[in-house]
């Protein structure tokens, strides 16, 4: 496998701060901090060179924070100087080097993939294979349970540049005990995609999956035998344990007339339909969304832009009733 060297001048160059300055505004703006950071544009990313090239970065304090929604997590929230801005110079450079790695069913995070990707290549196998079964699993805590040691190791295999592999470091290691990806790096989503894809190309290669879909770390393998699919699963269990330190939350095995619950819907053979505690959630966001706006918690800007992302979740299923009963049918 080619090991890439040599780019670390790519991920300090100006023009790639730069950018990765106006990728991390981006939705944004409106705050202080990012307003005040632009004021002295110039010079501000020219600090943050001169931290990578000498070498004196280091990841600042977390602040952290537990929501509930969808479930209970810890996010993990960084400055936007000069850490967000540092990630995004990092992965301007690495996204595409990791991005072909992958295999083609992996949707999470990707330009071109996404949620609703997945959700349509679930659709295609689920007709493909009438009369079938699913295995559907996901990992326990995935993202706190990524070890440090296992994961650099990984990237190791991919970057061959020494510096590059020195602020990697300096993300991965930014949390202390051996273990964790936070949830809430921009980082973190492209590197638990790297971890799962030791899986991926297990399966890929190792026992030549046709029917196999991932999003971060929820994935469902289709075929016609259910005994074939029940040896499967313990091939994965035992994979992701030793390999990886990770186990199963769920693992279930069903006929594929009892439709496949994933990524925020149910698949069946002919339509799609919302989970139902996604359209609780659903209905809880736009109850409140009113007072948020009248209160400033947001402001125009986002308040579109939320019912434009609710309008497309519920557009993608058969929901037109639903539509109609939350008053967005013409929206």
């Amino acid at each position: 496998m080619k090991r890439h060297g040599n780019l670390y001048h790519k991920i300090t160059d100006y023009d790639n701060l730069l950018l990765a300055f106006q990728k991390s505004r981006k939705g944004k703006g409106w705050q202080d901090t990012i307003a005040r950071f632009e004021k002295n544009l110039d010079e501000n990313l020219l600090s943050i060179q001169k931290m990578l090239v000498e070498k004196t970065y280091k990841t600042s304090p977390y602040t952290e924070m537990i929501i509930h929604e969808p479930k209970k997590r810890t996010i993990y929230k960084l400055p936007f100087y000069p850490d967000r801005i540092i990630h995004h110079a990092l992965m301007n450079v690495i996204e595409p080097i990791w991005d072909s790695l992958f295999i083609d069913t992996s949707y999470a995070c990707r330009k071109g993939k996404g949620l609703h990707g997945g959700s349509r290549k679930v659709m295609d196998y689920i007709r493909k294979n009438k009369g079938g079964y699913c295995l559907k699993m996901d990992i326990s805590k995935f993202y706190p349970s990524v070890v440090h040691h296992t994961l650099f190791d990984i990237v190791k295999r991919k970057i061959k540049c020494k510096d590059t592999l020195w602020l990697f470091k300096q993300i991965i290691y930014s949390i202390d005990g051996g273990k964790n990806v936070p949830i809430g790096n921009y980082t973190s989503q492209w590197l638990g995609n790297l971890y799962l894809n030791e899986l991926d190309q297990y399966l890929k290669h190792e026992h030549r999956i046709k029917y196999y879909v991932r999003y971060c770390d929820d994935f469902v393998v289709i075929h016609q035998c259910k005994k074939y699919l029940g040896e499967l699963r313990e091939f994965i269990r035992s994979f992701i344990k030793e390999k990886l330190a990770l186990v199963f939350s769920k693992c279930d095995l069903f006929s594929l007339k009892q439709g496949i619950d994933f990524l925020g819907y149910r698949h069946f053979y002919n339509y799609i339909l919302l989970r139902k505690s996604t359209a609780k959630r659903i209905r809880r966001r736009l109850k409140i969304l009113p007072k948020q706006l009248a209160t400033g918690e947001i402001n125009e800007e986002q308040h579109r832009s939320v019912i434009a992302s609710i309008s497309g979740w519920l557009r993608w299923a058969n929901s037109y009733h639903l539509q109609n009963k939350l008053g967005l049918a013409n929206v």
